[in-house]
Order: structure tokens, then C-alpha cells, then sequence
């Protein structure tokens, strides 16, 4: 069964055609889970695999924000472990179960979590809305950028000349790895700026 939210799709001759425009900035919501997710559930644009000797992940851009899987290696003291953070649509369905954290993106927030395995996260997240003529520059600033991560241009809603641009920055360890992400809202003149952090438990023989 394929899911989308109905914000984003419109129905043509029986045919849902996936618009690449964001939603509303006061829609979207922020969540962690301890599974992974159904590929099918999110539209992504864009996507990167990591592998490392202690874990490997899988970065998305997806039509609403950001998916980030991170999956621990087993090890002889512990077991493998996915924690999954998305940042969607509040009104994009997804699973309840095994759901850790779910938060409105509002405002400004840090969130923590440790799994038994001993992988621990931590994150910040915070919504800015900002004049006009300070929002065009971080838009240019954002497209015209660095691209060793991973950067998507979307399609302008129609009310502005310019559509929304997110950008995400990927700095792994060899037991951890750090998530920057940015997302703009041309409408709501919004950035919306994710820092996570995923850390794996220390070993007598690991060096950070």
C-alpha cells in the first residue's frame, strides 16, 4: 500500500501525480523511532547511503523535510539497533509503534534518547521566521553552496518567485555521526535548522 499526503498530491485520470512544493511550516512535525520505515510512506528527492565499521545510515530529503536511519552494528555486548528520525508533515501518515519521541515543530527544542544497546541521540531543532530580504539571503546562500551533502531545489508554490531549498550535512565518526539540516519555507518567510547527533556506546578497544 503506498501513502501520501494528501497535502502534496493532486488526482489527474485516476493518477496521483507527487507535487514537489513543501507543506505549511505550522503543518510539519518532528519524530524518533525505533524501527525503521516503510520506503513507500515519504516521497524522497534525494538520498545517501553511510557505511562504517560500527554502523551504517541512509540520509534522505524527502518532499516535507528529512529522513535519517541509523543502524548499529551487533556486537558481542549488544544487539543491532535502528533509531530513525523524520521530519514531515504532521499530517503525512505514519506508524505509532515503537515511536519515541513526536513533537510539533515549533519554536526551539532538544530531545534525547538512549537505547538498551547503549546508542544514544541527541538532537535540536528550531523554527525561525525572518524578514524577507534575510531569508532571500540564506536561500542564496544554501543554493549557490557547497554541495558535498546532500541539497534539493523545490518547485515554487506559485505565491513566490523562488521555491524552498533544504540542504543536510553528514560528518561521520568511527562511532558517531552528525546530522545538520536546513529546510526553508518561502511562503512563511521559515528556516527550520536540525542538529542530530547519533553516538555508539564506548568499547574498551574503540578510540573516538
Amino acid at each position: 500500500m503506498r501513502f501520501v499526503a494528501r497535502s502534496n498530491t493532486n488526482l489527474f485520470f485516476g493518477l496521483i501525480i507527487v507535487l514537489s512544493v513543501r507543506p505549511k511550516v505550522a503543518e510539519l512535525a518532528f519524530h524518533l523511532f525505533s524501527r525503521s520505515l516503510h520506503p513507500e510512506l515519504l516521497v524522497v528527492h534525494q538520498s545517501r547511503k553511510i557505511e562504517r565499521d560500527g554502523y551504517d545510515a541512509k540520509i534522505e530529503v524527502t518532499n516535507c523535510g528529512h529522513v535519517v536511519t541509523f543502524n548499529s552494528s551487533p556486537t558481542c555486548g549488544s544487539p543491532a539497533t535502528t533509531l530513525c528520525e523524520v521530519a514531515t508533515s504532521a499530517h503525512q501518515p505514519l506508524p505509532s509503534r515503537r515511536c519515541l519521541i513526536r513533537q510539533s515543530l515549533k519554536g526551539s527544542r532538544t530531545e534525547e534518547a538512549t537505547c538498551r544497546s547503549g546508542l544514544s541521540y541527541r538532537s535540536h531543532f528550531q523554527l525561525e521566521t525572518v524578514d524577507p530580504k534575510m531569508f532571500w539571503m540564506v536561500g542564496q546562500q544554501l543554493g549557490n553552496g557547497p554541495t558535498e551533502g546532500l541539497l534539493h531545489r523545490f518547485d515554487s508554490s506559485g505565491r513566490m518567485a523562488f521555491g524552498a531549498i533544504s540542504y543536510v550535512n553528514i560528518e561521520t565518526r568511527r562511532r558517531s555521526m552528525l546530522i545538520q539540516a536546513i529546510h526553508t519555507f518561502p511562503d512563511d518567510y521559515a528556516i527550520v535548522k536540525v542538529e542530530s547527533l547519533f553516538t555508539l556506546p564506548e568499547t574498551d578497544s574503540a578510540t573516538a
